[in-house]
């Protein structure tokens, strides 16, 4: 069984409207958030091999925020990531080596949402994907045959569930 972790980045700060998007960096609500995702991954020892993340400054942060709570996974920092569509998110699962057993992904709304809900059908359980939130899905079969409703829903949380 292989597993995905889907990360939406903490809450970004718009303080200085001069500076473009991608530079965006977390608020100090993003960093606490971060912190209770944090706790919440070495609580439920949700570990990565491999972690993809946006070069976007506040998935960045997000990712620095989290410390060692995914392990020692490697991360690659992908500029198209950012602002990715769910089909552009799952060509690039799709892509991941099989000897890859657990990915997190660290991305961007809506893709992330529409991703999450494509793979898992769970469109219900997931009608919100707010800054920080975390989904834990599980996936049979290759990486390359994932695809619409061939992921199982495990968890959804967010920053706010975690008090």
């Amino acid at each position: 069984m292989k597993r995905i972790l889907l990360l939406r980045h903490a809450k970004s700060s718009w303080d200085d409207p001069s500076l473009p998007d991608r530079e965006r960096p977390l608020a100090p609500r993003g960093r606490r958030a971060t912190e209770r995702i944090a706790r919440h991954l070495a609580q439920t020892d949700l570990r990565a091999d491999l972690v993809l993340c946006s070069s976007a400054r506040r998935t960045r942060e997000t990712l620095e925020g989290l410390g060692d709570a995914l392990g020692q996974a490697e991360t690659s920092f992908e500029d198209a990531l950012y602002a990715a569509s769910d089909e552009e998110l799952l060509e690039r699962l799709r892509a991941l080596p099989e000897e890859v057993e657990r990915v997190a992904l660290i991305g961007h709304n809506p893709g992330l949402h529409d991703l999450a809900v494509d793979l898992t059908r769970a469109g219900r359980k997931l009608e919100r994907y707010p800054t920080g939130a975390l989904a834990v899905l599980d996936v049979g079969g290759p990486w390359s045959d994932l695809g619409s409703g061939r992921a199982k829903l495990v968890a959804f949380v967010t920053p706010k569930d975690l008090g």
